[in-house]
């Protein structure tokens, strides 16, 4: 029996900001975006969007075709949390109508924690094969204007479903992972913004890439030739490929420019578009690979490298399943994707600088989203979420 993704969507706003208007602005050229750090819009949330309403906008169309009753466990990974307490996959079993006896709990460690809850999906999947767990990965990445970081600013939510003999892509159980205690990467909790030092978190993330890899090496009899694609963490599209011909020095292989490209160009579409979405940000790109790739992937290898600032990381491998492609929600993303609306500067403002509500009042949110759900009040310090 093997396990792993049996079905996968992601949302994401239906507003972006071209980093073209931001290079405009700032008088300097737009290619330090568009090829510097290969980046071409970042999406914006509505102000009734957050975490929860991407979430539960990602996740619908595969609970409409299971069923509320077949999830037996939601995993929320995400690290833009809304509540110190509260697991905001709670407010998600509500949206989605999930059964009572459904287990719900939110998973943080920096954008790792999705690859958390999938491993912790496989393994609940393998003990009851009858069930399915649904993951959801879901972030809004947010830096400081006038900052490095505000580049690689972007919002997004992916929900993926785990089963038994999956439909999609079938998870390796060995893994490779990396742990060290460093600050590359933070957000205290009284930031609404996180810190980064960018140049030491670019030098972690690859030195842990080097550890992952030699530990997965050490579980797993699979070596780098085996291995077709490569979707990693994607802070931005560039670090993906820094990653990739760093892991390919590693191995010393005798590979072209445009055969070390052609193995991780397929994962960074969306991604370009969409922008930075932390825990979701890898898992996009493995949609964005499933969904656009030219060649047939099935039978295929892909290999997978998850980083968490801060920071702990995680190397392992899944297999592309036969007749994948009548399985995926590509029309449905890529409506979604040319539908949104684009932003001035003005406007891009104005979403930045919307009140975050911390009163305790009674606070009505303007109907924007488009999406299928909506935080519709904060009042009383309560988060009220309603469908559209």
């Amino acid at each position: 029996m093997s396990v792993g993704i049996d079905e996968i969507s992601f949302y994401t706003s239906s507003y972006y900001f071209d980093l073209r208007t931001l290079a405009e602005v700032q008088n300097t050229d737009p290619e330090k975006y568009y090829v510097g750090i290969g980046q071409e819009k970042m999406g914006m949330a509505a102000p009734d969007e957050d975490v929860v309403t991407m979430a539960a906008n990602a996740a619908s169309p595969l609970i409409e075709r299971v069923g509320p009753d077949a999830v037996s466990t939601l995993l929320f990974a995400t690290e833009t949390g809304i509540d110190q307490s509260k697991a905001a996959g709670v407010y998600v079993h509500r949206l989605l109508g999930l059964n009572a006896n459904c287990r719900v709990v939110e998973l943080k460690q920096a954008c790792y924690s999705a690859t958390a809850a999938l491993q912790m999906a496989c393994a609940l999947v393998a003990r009851d094969p009858r069930r399915k767990v649904l993951v959801v990965a879901s972030d809004i990445a947010r830096y400081d204007l006038n900052t490095p970081g505000e580049a690689t600013q972007g919002c997004g939510a992916v929900a993926m479903l785990i089963g038994a003999n999956p439909r999609l892509v079938s998870i390796d159980p060995e893994v490779g992972n990396y742990t060290e205690d460093v600050m590359d990467f933070w957000r205290p909790n009284y930031r609404s913004t996180a810190l980064v030092d960018g140049k030491y978190s670019t030098k972690i993330y690859l030195k842990s890439l080097k550890k992952a890899w030699e530990s997965f090496r050490e579980a797993s009899p699979l070596v780098f030739e085996d291995l077709r694609h490569f979707c990693y963490h994607l802070p931005f599209s560039r670090m993906a490929q820094k990653a990739h011909q760093h892991l390919v020095k590693l191995n010393k292989a005798a590979m072209a420019p445009e055969q070390i490209e052609a193995q991780i160009e397929p994962t960074l579409s969306y991604n370009r578009i969409i922008g930075n979405s932390y825990t979701a940000s890898m898992y996009i790109g493995l949609c964005s690979l499933l969904e656009t790739c030219r060649e047939n992937l099935a039978g295929q290898r892909i290999g997978f490298f998850s980083y968490g600032s801060g920071c702990v990381a995680e190397f392992f491998s899944g297999t592309v399943q036969a007749g994948y492609e009548q399985h995926l929600h590509a029309d449905r993303h890529s409506k979604m994707l040319s539908e949104r609306e684009a932003l001035s500067y003005d406007e891009y403002l104005n979403l930045y600088r919307h009140p975050d509500p911390r009163d305790g009042g009674e606070h009505e949110l303007p109907h924007i989203t488009r999406g299928r759900f909506r935080l519709a009040a904060i009042s009383h310090h309560k988060r009220e979420y309603i469908p559209c």
